[in-house]
């Protein structure tokens, strides 16, 4: 192989390795022999192996600098998903790797070495993945608390070692050989090992709007919920397709109709458990779980539009960022009354309050979620019950508290924009296909204003919306000649409070 002399500057080599592998996209393979190609896959697999170490040391460096405020994001991990696009599980597991693999400073000053120095060599020979890192890492923090630290290390160092030659599957399995080893009983496992490891996880949506959930339990939590669902996910409670079977908990109910209603359920222990949950949070809704405050974010707001809502059809958005059908969305309002947000013809509620009120109303809120569905500041995924009504100007700055100079913004990008450089301005765009969206730009620069694609992705779809629209009506049209008209929707539900803007 010639010997190539190589730029001592970073970025230029990152710009180098990016021409390398473009030109290699695109360069036949068919001239190589078939050891040869071998050859070529495995060097390849190397290089990339070799680029988790520099990508964890890229972002080691951005967030000790904080440089990643520069490309406007408030958080190592928001600059990750906001500006690299990463997912939020590879964003866990890149922040996870840096943490383990690069060399920190301490407040001190003091340069750290890397917590797990073996699993980094291997990773800088070119002999793990991330995927590698990922499973060392889980198994590493799944020792317990009162292991020494030397015995922790030399842990550590061998499962590096054997997982040079292991799949990551496989080091799993080493990985977890090594913890029965150190604690075969579980005896050294104490509350701070369990505190630490606790957590309920709720996954985004899928596709039909279902949701995965996983969680890890303390002793107690889990006592307290088999304690709940002994009594309410019983055969015959809670059924959501018998009209007849008894909700709450089963030590409430006639013997003789639960019994009934066990000979009629069909469901799975999973699904019981499942409507046994669901009943308990909707009782807690209707009973106050919410809260007594006058605060949005302590109600259920939901936004749909008139005739999705009139027609029983299409999904609704919740203030959290949860899609819901409509027809369960009338299905809530009967055990709680929530603030729908309605797009109509006109409004009846005031929405221009100048510089005599600082603080956005309560119809104000609601327009802003009807428009912003949550941050508008580009790639934030914060939802709008987590969101400020943030002024433009500002409010120190003149700004009024009018619904046409306000915006959702979360609390860390609500505080970044400043009028001097290096903070954010913003603005409500004026033209262009986003007119009425929030428009955000370093202060001072002539950069193009950016929105917010991140929580409303269908506003730059319009073309696929288009041919979704048309489609439905032709499915429209093929249904209504096989299948019978279905009955009209309800009305709104009574006691909602529904505020009307204009469309």
């Amino acid at each position: 192989m010639t010997s190539i002399e190589l730029p001592d500057n970073p970025l230029e080599l990152a710009r180098l390795r990016d021409e390398v592998t473009r030109k290699l996209a695109s360069a036949s393979l068919a001239g190589l022999s078939d050891r040869e190609l071998l050859a070529a896959s495995e060097v390849n697999e190397r290089s990339n192996r070799r680029g988790v170490g520099v990508d964890e040391r890229l972002f080691a460096e951005v967030s000790q600098r904080g440089a990643y405020r520069l490309a406007g994001s408030q958080m190592p991990g928001k600059y990750l998903e906001g500006q690299l696009r990463l997912s939020a599980r590879a964003r866990k597991r890149r922040t996870d790797a840096a943490l383990s693999l690069s060399s920190l400073v301490a407040f001190s000053g003091e340069q750290l070495d890397p917590t797990l120095p073996a699993t980094a060599d291997a990773v800088a020979d070119g002999d793990l993945s991330l995927d590698h890192v990922a499973e060392i890492v889980d198994v590493i923090d799944a020792i317990p608390a009162a292991i020494p630290a030397d015995v922790k290390a030399r842990a550590e160092a061998e499962l590096a070692e054997v997982a040079r030659t292991l799949t990551p599957e496989q080091t799993r399995t080493a990985g977890k050989r090594i913890l029965a080893h150190l604690d075969p009983d579980g005896e050294l496992t104490d509350d701070t090992d369990r505190a630490r490891t606790r957590g309920v996880t709720l996954a985004p949506q899928d596709r039909r709007l279902m949701s995965a959930i996983s969680a890890k339990l303390t002793p107690a939590a889990r006592a307290k919920l088999e304690a709940l669902l002994v009594s309410w996910a019983v055969p015959g409670m809670n059924n959501p397709d018998d009209e007849q079977s008894p909700s709450g908990s089963s030590a409430n109910v006639d013997p003789e109709a639960l019994s009934a209603a066990a000979e009629r359920d069909s469901r799975s222990q999973s699904q019981r458990n499942h409507d046994a949950l669901e009943s308990m949070w909707t009782f807690l809704i209707a009973n106050g779980g919410l809260g007594e405050g006058t605060s949005l974010s302590s109600q259920l707001v939901v936004t749909a539009s008139l005739d999705d809502l009139e027609a029983r059809t299409g999904v609704a958005t919740t203030a959290t960022g949860t899609r819901l059908p409509v027809k369960d969305l009338v299905e809530i309002a009967g055990d709680a009354t929530p603030w729908l947000e309605v797009f109509a013809t006109a409004s009846a509620q005031i929405l221009y309050l100048g510089r005599g009120k600082r603080l956005a109303s309560r119809a104000q809120r609601l327009a802003l979620f009807g428009r912003d569905r949550g941050c508008t500041a580009p790639g934030c995924t914060v939802p709008w019950s987590r969101t400020q009504a943030h002024h433009m100007p500002d409010w120190q700055d003149g700004g009024p508290t009018d619904i046409d100079h306000l915006g959702g913004a979360c609390g860390s990008h609500n505080r970044s924009v400043d009028t001097k450089p290096g903070g954010w301005e913003t603005i409500i765009l004026q033209s262009g296909p986003f007119t009425g969206r929030v428009g955000w730009r370093p202060t001072g620069s002539n950069e193009p204003w950016k929105v917010n694609h991140a929580l409303q992705p269908e506003k730059i779809l319009p073309t696929f919306g288009d041919r979704v629209t048309e489609s439905g009506s032709a499915v429209e049209k093929w249904l209504s000649c096989r299948m019978p008209a279905p009955p009209p929707g309800p009305p709104v539900p009574p006691g909602t409070d529904v505020v009307r803007y204009p469309a």
